[in-house]
């Protein structure tokens, strides 16, 4: 990519909470539900256009002012055939950034150094000791070999070992930051400031 770019932020939500072991994306942190502060995240973003993908009956909210939010309801749990139908939603665009609905404390900054650090890159990730993390900002031309993909695999497996994959690098570990377990939702209520990242 380069020049102006046209790009959306797509929030993955579908999946089942399995080792949760209820409505994780429902669950309460700093009194929103934890899907919201990952939608606030990809609003930040430098995008025209939020979508959530999410299972029948999410509460997705509603959200006044731009970028939009849209929700595209999507039975299936497995991962790639979230992003899969994501992107063909969003297959207009430039690139498309890529939050999980379980990330709650992604920095809103992050977003802005991905696209403009991609450049030429088929993608640009955050990293934060030597790991990479989310969001996820992909160009236009991974679509095609996104919706190869099956089963619970993510973007990952086409990223790994390409020379076209810029890192971007930050100083926020929360960009790992993901809650699988309600013991992992506790620990961030305890640890989190009253003020919200930005």
């Amino acid at each position: 990519m380069s020049g102006a770019q046209n790009l959306a932020a797509l929030v993955l939500a579908a999946g089942a909470s399995r080792r949760f072991g209820g409505d994780k994306l429902s669950a309460l942190l700093d009194g929103d539900p934890l899907l919201f502060h990952a939608i606030r995240a990809a609003r930040a973003a430098p995008v025209s256009r939020v979508l959530v993908v999410a299972r029948a009956g999410l509460d997705c909210g509603r959200w006044e002012g731009a970028p939009p939010v849209e929700v595209l309801p999507l039975e299936s749990h497995a991962l790639s055939e979230s992003l899969k139908a994501g992107i063909a939603a969003l297959h207009d665009m430039d690139g498309v950034f890529v939050f999980l609905g379980d990330m709650p404390s992604v920095p809103h900054r992050i977003a802005a150094g991905l696209a403009a650090g991609i450049g030429q890159g088929s993608a640009a990730l955050p990293r934060n000791g030597g790991k990479p993390g989310h969001p996820v900002l992909l160009s236009a031309r991974l679509f095609p070999e996104i919706a190869t993909l099956t089963g619970d695999e993510g973007a990952g497996r086409l990223l790994r070992g390409r020379s076209d994959v810029v890192f971007v690098e930050s100083d926020d570990p929360a960009i790992h930051l993901d809650i699988d377990r309600p013991e992992d939702l506790s620990a961030l209520g305890n640890a989190r400031a009253p003020s919200s990242r930005t």
